[in-house]
């Protein structure tokens, strides 16, 4: 996908971290259609690296799936982060970004005769995608509900107008009042109700291992993450030989396998980078995968014979991989 051009012609706060931009092209002219869960991938200049931000819809009359004239983000600050929310916080009215997409990694399912009432759940700024989702479910009169968490009633951004949207079909949890009990959520759901979740990583985590525990099937939990691979506390440095090439690299343990060889220039396959898509998976021919990635099923990672080069990393001094 080639970028494009986009000028901010809307920013306001929404909550004390929370930032709306609104985006239009220079000359006003349509811009490509997306779908709910869809992402935009912005170059964040300082960093020369690109940032994911979803799209937002929660009016119903919003022509956002044949020829939107606008695009509507909501931006998080993160303190602790690397400068990209930094940056998007400090733009202004008339600033211009360069941006590629819509693209959807975290779709909604087709409607299905007699289906189940979908369950939407989202933590903080996780509502971004989720409420395009509930908007869209409430066009196609698809049965649903919506449970938003936030730790404070001020940091609910968007809440009045998705109240306005969805009444009695939003439920909504602040930690300093009625805090959401997953496990009393779960208590009210059958099993295999489809699940759409985006939040906190330890949010996802949650949901997913209750679950599992419940008896879902693994394909009825939709997530998405807007992470990437991390040092963990105790990482260490390994040692990673590609067999076909006969190379050998060193992993530090502040960067992924990706990173090094792309540094080296080899040009491993991936995508997401988050240990979701599946692109990067790599046959281990030889050591012990440490596993932390979303995709691989159980059985897979204990087979110890795949790995998401994206982001897993080693248990043992070396892996050796069919590359």
């Amino acid at each position: 996908m080639q970028p494009f051009e986009l000028v901010i012609r809307e920013a306001k706060t929404v909550s004390p971290l929370i930032r709306e931009l609104v985006l239009e092209a220079s000359q006003a002219e349509a811009l490509p259609p997306f779908t709910a869960g869809a992402h935009l991938k912005i170059q964040i200049p300082e960093l020369n690296d690109q940032r994911c931000y979803s799209l937002i819809v929660t009016d119903p009359a919003h022509d956002w799936q044949q020829s939107p004239q606008q695009y509507r983000l909501g931006i998080r600050l993160e303190e602790e982060g690397n400068g990209g929310s930094r940056y998007m916080h400090q733009l202004q009215v008339g600033d211009t970004l360069n941006v590629i997409g819509p693209v959807n990694d975290f779709p909604l399912n087709a409607a299905k005769d007699a289906e189940p009432a979908l369950v939407l759940i989202a933590g903080g700024i996780g509502i971004t995608p989720i409420a395009s989702m509930a908007q869209n479910l409430k066009q196609q009169q698809r049965p649903f509900s919506l449970h938003y968490s936030a730790r404070t009633q001020e940091q609910l951004a968007f809440a009045d107008e998705l109240q306005a949207l969805l009444g009695e079909q939003l439920i909504c949890y602040t930690n300093d009042q009625n805090a959401l009990d997953l496990n009393q959520l779960f208590a009210d759901l059958t099993p295999n109700q489809p699940i759409y979740i985006c939040g906190p990583q330890g949010m996802i985590d949650a949901v997913i291992e209750l679950a599992k525990q419940r008896g879902w099937d693994r394909e009825n939990v939709h997530f998405e993450l807007f992470i990437t691979a991390a040092p963990l506390a105790g990482d260490q440095p390994f040692e990673v030989e590609l067999r076909q090439s006969g190379l050998s690299f060193t992993v530090p343990a502040d960067k992924t396998i990706v990173q090094v060889l792309e540094e080296a220039g080899e040009d491993p396959m991936y995508d997401c980078l988050r240990g979701e898509c599946g692109v990067c998976t790599v046959d281990v021919l030889e050591g012990t995968p440490d596993h932390r990635d979303y995709f691989l099923t159980d059985a897979e990672k204990e087979s110890g014979k795949v790995i998401q080069i994206c982001i897993s990393r080693s248990k043992s001094p070396k892996l050796v991989l069919d590359m």
